[in-house]
């Protein structure tokens, strides 16, 4: 007979067992139930009548519903939904930020680095289609999505304005993946988590167009050829870009180091399908072959490269967005700029990456009069690489720069261009970037190394622009590149929205706290340093160092505006601007050899507050010449622009707890009227990446107003009646307490919660491509607020 004790001890050995044989029979039963999972050939040569085409009813509901969170480095668990690739590489458990990574991880680029399911499935992507055996009970039960999809049918946002506790919006949240295996664990955990994730379901025609082509084995037909235009004006540009000789070569090369985020399209044929760069292993004519590496200066391992146009096969959304127009007048520009250039290439730099990561070495061949240029004439894409660049968030990348300013050009100086191309080549080491290191496991010892290579380097550049100023480089307004009369590229405003920002061409909003002034060498550098430089997988090592060597870079463009401010305003500006900053740090901002010259501006003022009357020139400057289609001013119905200018001049503690960015539409009798409101938070300095909100001055907070659509992630929409903007506004003052910003959500806010969610996402999605069609993409949801 056996004991008490020992009975107990048996019947939890045969309790553990039996959940042990229960687990293995689950994670079993797909495979019993329908055979094993292997990836599947979806693609077929037609469909059958009465089956659900992918192209044309299945992607438009995916992109307005489901690609407004899935398109990104940032969508949930890595499932990519803006593509059909996308779909069939499935998820992930890795993450591709994480702030704590001690080691660079494998990159997971869609498109780059693999090229078939099976590949991905290598990488560790499970699947969000069923690969099993095909059949409609297999599809249902074995694929993800359609489980999820289901899930949110059964189980139907709570009904209430505010999500309670159980739905974690927090980006920085861990993340459930629900795979194959354990999805049934997941509903049983999660019933309210189904897709779309905290936001109103499908209409039962989007669910049923999606579900049946689910059921049917996600099949979808070859994508559309491109049409012979676009075919031939492909060619044309791919043999002019892929010229044999060596100077064509490193022409190309700096092209494609500059253009490989661009979204490339043909200007005046076909403003809907866009092009990426790519470096292939294949001569035009040819299949593309990508050279897939890390940065795009890495070495391509094959003796010739050749770049090639491939056309984007993904959704366009507008946080990755960067159009760029190919021409006939483009290509003639780059003809005249590069190649009719007098000056003679004799051997192509290598790819060793102290010399590649390094532009003014390895292109120290072409003349900076021409690299410059190139630059200029799309500075808002050039700026937009690191303000948008390979990233899709970045707290830590951007809190280097302040939530709202301007951003201006020194003139290119045909003249001054051999003892520009002299000094730069003589301080090339000193320009050297941190990029060129990859993943380091010593950030803070590299920017030390770093830290004392910039100090050397303003020394030399402060010694030099002292001996130039006034007599060979203007101090005056004349300096400033304006555009030739004809680019409307010359001046910039940047918004920054806590870990995102944006680019607009002109000067908006009220006069920015501070602003930049930028030379050839600055926009070069910045570009190497978070764009071509940057590895969204290397480890925090990498980005530690960049972000920390990028207040090199702030700090020299705003010292260059400074030096138009006569010395004694010079001086407040800079302390004010970094309040409680060190010493140390106000050093990267002096110019010792030009005050010890007393170089003053070639500039006359009249008033007090030298910086305002500066940026009232500005305005002169630049407005008159381009004005910009967002500003309010603009507005046709001046009734109600000046019914709104009261909210544009908010500031302080009554608008802290508005959202970073907002799109308000105004229902007027003669149509809506589209708007994005921005709360640009104030800081005491920005040079600290750890705990920022220790900087920040609530008192000093504003509001900017611009029309129509900006920014990629909006943190709340508005509604409100024309005869109601009175109303609206007086409610956004009383908005610093969360009872009465409740309040004005609940009166004026289209809440997450709210029924007509999906068509109201519609109005403005369908006004933003009327409006603004090149720069159009879909909006990214995965910031809405839940207040």
């Amino acid at each position: 007979m056996f004991s008490s004790r020992t009975i107990k001890i048996l019947f939890l050995f045969f309790i553990v067992i039996f959940f042990i044989g229960c687990t293995h029979i689950g994670k079993q039963s797909l495979s019993n139930l329908f055979g094993l999972a292997e990836p599947r050939n979806r693609e077929v040569t037609q469909l059958d009548a009465g089956m659900v085409d992918y192209w044309t009813e299945v992607k438009p509901v995916l992109e307005n519903r489901c690609v407004v969170c899935h398109s990104c480095y940032d969508a949930p668990c890595q499932l990519k939904l803006s593509s059909f690739e996308g779909i069939e590489r499935g998820a992930t458990n890795s993450q591709v930020y994480d702030a704590s990574r001690l080691f660079e991880a494998d990159p997971t680029r869609l498109f780059e680095d693999a090229h078939s399911v099976s590949e991905w499935r290598e990488k560790k992507f499970y699947p969000m289609l069923n690969e099993h055996t095909q059949s409609i009970a297999a599809n249902k039960q074995a694929g993800v999505i359609h489980r999820l999809l289901e899930l949110k049918e059964t189980n139907p946002l709570p009904e209430g304005e505010v999500l309670s506790e159980e739905f974690l919006f927090d980006i920085d949240r861990k993340l459930t993946c629900p795979t194959p295996d354990n999805v049934d664990d997941f509903e049983k955990k999660h019933p309210l988590w189904g897709m779309p994730y905290a936001l109103p379901g499908l209409t039962s025609r989007e669910s049923q167009v999606i579900k049946q082509w689910l059921e049917e084995g996600a099949l979808h037909t070859k994508r559309t050829e491109l049409s012979k235009t676009l075919k031939s004006t492909v060619s044309s540009w791919e043999n002019f870009l892929n010229q044999d000789s060596l100077k064509a070569q490193l022409i190309s090369r700096y092209l494609y180091e500059h253009l490989f985020l661009a979204h490339l399209y043909f200007e005046g044929q076909d403003n809907n399908t866009f092009f990426k760069m790519v470096r292939s292993s294949t001569a035009p004519g040819e299949p593309i072959n990508i050279i897939s590496t890390r940065r795009p200066y890495d070495a391509p391992g094959t003796s010739r490269v050749f770049y090639r146009l491939m056309e984007y096969p993904a959704a366009i959304v507008a946080k990755t967005h960067m159009p760029y127009a190919l021409t006939p007048a483009r290509m003639e520009r780059w003809q005249n700029l590069f190649f009719n250039a007098d000056y003679e290439v004799s051997e192509l730099p290598d790819y060793d990456p102290a010399e590649s990561a390094n532009p003014f070495s390895t292109f120290s061949a072409i003349p900076v009069a021409s690299r410059y240029q190139f630059l200029l004439d799309e500075a808002q894409y050039t700026v937009m690489g690191f303000i948008k660049g390979p990233v899709c968030r970045g707290q830590v990348a951007l809190n280097v720069i302040n939530d709202h300013f301007w951003v201006f050009f020194v003139k290119p100086n045909i003249e001054q261009d051999t003892a520009i191309n002299e000094f730069i080549e003589k301080n090339s080491d000193l320009l050297s970037l941190p990029s060129e290191q990859g993943s380091t496991l010593h950030p803070l010892i590299s920017w030390l190394k770093y830290a004392k290579k910039q100090r050397q380097y303003l020394k030399n550049r402060d010694e030099y622009l002292a001996q130039k100023i006034g007599s060979e480089i203007p101090l005056d307004l004349d300096g400033l590149w304006d555009g030739d009369k004809t680019n409307d590229n010359s001046a910039l405003t940047i918004f920054r929205h806590f870990d995102s920002a944006t680019v607009e061409k002109g000067m908006l909003g009220g006069y920015p706290k501070t602003a930049w002034v930028l030379t050839y060498v600055d926009l070069e550098r910045i570009h190497y340093l978070l764009v071509a430089g940057y590895d969204v997988y290397g480890n925090v090592g990498h980005q530690l160092l960049s972000r920390l060597y990028m207040d090199f870079l702030r700090m020299q463009g705003e010292s260059n505006f400074l030096l138009l401010l006569p010395q004694k305003d010079r001086v407040e500006e800079r302390n004010n601007w970094y309040r409680n900053a060190s010493k140390d740090v106000l050093d990267y901002l002096t110019s010792p050899a030009i005050e010890k010259a007393n170089q003053e501006p070639n500039i006359q003022y009249y008033s007090d507050n030298k910086k305002l009357e500066l940026y009232g020139m500005l305005e002169n400057k630049y407005e008159a010449a381009y004005p910009s289609q967002k500003h309010l001013k603009t507005l046709k119905n001046k009734s109600l622009a000046q019914a709104l200018e009261p909210l544009a001049k908010l500031t302080g503690i009554q608008i802290s707890n508005m959202p970073e960015s907002a799109v308000v539409i105004i229902e007027t009798s003669k149509g809506d009227e589209y708007f994005t409101l921005l709360k640009n938070s104030a800081h005491l300095n920005i040079t600290s990446m750890f705990k920022e909100s220790k900087n920040l001055i609530p008192e000093e907070d504003t509001l900017s107003l611009i029309r129509g659509i900006s920014g990629s992630y909006p943190n709340a929409f508005f509604k409100v009646a024309e005869d109601e903007v009175g109303k609206f506004i007086a409610q956004v003052e009383k908005s610093s307490d969360p009872s009465e910003y409740e309040y004005l959500m609940t009166q004026y806010g289209v809440r997450r919660t709210h029924p007509e969610f999906w068509q109201f996402s519609d109005r403005v999605h369908k006004e933003f491509r009327k409006i603004d069609p090149i720069s159009y993409g879909l909006l990214d949801y995965n910031r809405l607020e839940n207040r």
